[in-house]
């Protein structure tokens, strides 16, 4: 399978990536990435339910090919360049200025190509113990969801893309979940749906008091709406901007509204977990940059030190809750609230540098948390639970998944020369030039992190093996093959992030002056943050010597005098 998923993936890439290479704007790749897994979805369903392994071939074949053509997507993106390319705009609701208006930058890019590669990755190592005709044309509709709010610069567009994938994920977990499926599933769906409310409120009312304050006709435009940032008073803006929060801060999640996401990703099956924990999540953190940052710019840095706050707790708070975890699942599913603490807490920094290192470790949790997940399932098959306490001395047994782990596990915890150290050194870098005590607060985590990773590998793959674990299986040829892209980016971004990060800041370098241009904020470089702390300290200094010398000089004094 995975041989003839090859031959036919290499096809593609060979004659997608030609016809790049001589007209790629007359392909309309990010449509064909949206299009072309709903289509899948649908030809998976049409496969008759006596032949489960034309519904897996024909789901892989679509889902190959939507990753190929991400991959397009990377080769024809233009390096350097700050505005949206690729662009597709097609009117869809004339009356109301509704399209299908589709665009990638550098801040979407990176998650465009890790949803195409990750979900093939989930399909191969996440294979469902029945029906699995609805369970890859759930996936693909997923797929199709998550790409099309990455692309999305309509409103509605993107409100249809951010529903859309409730749905199969709901499915997902209810229908291949394990004991408690259906209570996880439910309240997934019910804490999603109702920040989706709020934001539904939200995205209408900024249309409609747009084109009021502008004087113009009623647009969904993304680049339009914030591109006139006049148009609506800073107040208005401000509950707006609040509306839309309420929704993504569900989705990342952040605390307090955090406590659907270990029971969904513990009952989740594993490809459901590394698709919510590598690409679903990702929702919400890309939102509050695009439709945050992007659309209000005075209302995010007003609201800047309450979204860091909600951060840093997130990323104490998950790395404590993680270490008493006995469940190996539920202790990933909690360093997941962890991490995307850091990836808010770069966001709302709103520098170059914090905002960089939020993108690409939105790309690195994905590829590390989707691998523990993976791994973790490998375990779970094997041993039929995930209780740390029943699990001991691995190594011994299956000494290359305890590397793989290891290896994984290290990226997960910020090693460098791993992926996650390039995304959170830059995360703190970035922070502490505006949220210095944020930065310092949250720098803890890295060590939390390090604490109950750590000590879960102990108790899982060292020590001597016992009756029950002493015949567990080696990592197989095929569960190897769908580790090795992964552990190749977790390697290659730890140590070569150059081309990434060259794509991603022309981009984030736009937002921040946009923010800039539209609010009170400035940004300081790293040169005017270490003349601030030097000047703290010389006053400091200063004034303590001008206490100790106004003592000395009244004793002076009086002993001249006498």
């Amino acid at each position: 399978m995975l041989v003839s998923s090859g031959l036919v993936s290499s096809g593609l890439v060979s004659f997608v990536l030609g016809q790049v290479g001589r007209a790629s704007s007359d392909v309309p790749l990010l449509t064909a990435a949206v299009v072309l897994p709903a289509v899948g979805a649908i030809a998976t369903a049409l496969v008759s339910r006596r032949r489960p392994e034309s519904a897996r071939m024909v789901a892989t074949l679509f889902s190959v090919a939507t990753g190929v053509v991400t991959v397009a997507v990377l080769v024809a993106f233009e390096t350097g360049e700050a505005d949206f390319q690729l662009v597709e705009k097609y009117t869809w609701i004339r009356d109301l200025d509704v399209a299908w208006h589709l665009g990638v930058d550098g801040i979407s890019l990176f998650l465009v190509v890790m949803t195409g590669v990750l979900f093939p990755i989930a399909m191969f190592g996440g294979a469902p113990h029945h029906d699995a005709k609805s369970f890859y044309a759930w996936l693909l509709l997923l797929e199709a969801g998550c790409i099309g709010v990455f692309l999305a610069l309509d409103l509605f567009l993107f409100f249809v893309m951010f529903e859309i994938v409730l749905v199969p994920m709901y499915f997902l977990i209810s229908g291949w979940g394990y004991a408690n499926r259906r209570y996880a599933a439910m309240k997934f769906f019910l804490y999603t749906m109702l920040g989706s409310a709020f934001m539904l409120v939200g995205l209408v009312a900024t249309a409609v008091l747009h084109a009021r304050g502008s004087g113009g006709d009623l647009t969904f435009n993304v680049l339009t709406i914030a591109n006139d940032q006049g148009s609506i008073a800073p107040m208005t803006a401000r509950w707006l901007f609040l509306s839309f929060a309420i929704a993504f801060a569900v989705k990342v999640p952040l605390f307090p509204v955090h406590t659907w996401l270990p029971d969904a990703h513990t009952e989740a099956p594993t490809a459901g977990s590394v698709i919510l924990a590598g690409v679903m999540l990702k929702l919400g953190t890309y939102g509050f940059l695009r439709y945050g940052l992007f659309l209000f710019p005075e209302a995010s840095a007003w609201f800047a030190p309450a979204m860091v706050t909600l951060g840093v707790i997130g990323i104490i708070y998950g790395a404590v809750v993680a270490t008493m975890q006995r469940d190996l699942k539920r202790l990933v599913a909690y360093s997941s609230i962890a991490h995307l603490g850091f990836i808010a807490l770069g966001t709302f920094a709103i520098t170059t540098q914090g905002l960089q290192g939020s993108v690409i470790q939105m790309v690195n949790h994905g590829l590390s948390t989707g691998g523990l997940f993976l791994l973790v399932g490998m375990i779970y098959e094997r041993r039929h639970t995930r209780e740390i306490a029943q699990l001991k001395g691995l190594q011994a047994s299956a000494p290359i998944m305890a590397g793989v782990f290891t290896l994984v596990m290290l990226s997960s915890i910020g090693l460098p020369g791993l992926n996650g150290f390039v995304g959170e050194f830059l995360i703190l870098l970035g922070s502490f030039l505006t949220r210095r005590w944020w930065a310092v607060v949250a720098a803890t985590g890295v060590i939390l992190a390090a604490l109950y990773l750590l000590w879960a590998y102990q108790r899982v793959f060292h020590g001597e093996p016992d009756e029950d674990n002493a015949g567990f299986a080696e990592m197989s040829f095929r569960e190897g093959m769908v580790m090795a892209p992964l552990v190749a980016l977790i390697v290659f971004l730890g140590v070569y992030p150059k081309p990434v990060l060259d794509r991603i800041e022309p981009s984030v370098a736009a937002l921040v002056a946009h923010v800039e241009d539209g609010s009170d904020f400035v940004e300081p470089s790293v040169a005017e943050a270490g003349t601030d702390a030097r000047e703290e300290t010389f006053a400091e200094a200063e004034a303590a010597e001008e206490g100790s010398g106004g003592e000395g000089g009244e004793d002076g004094e009086g002993g001249e005098g006498g």
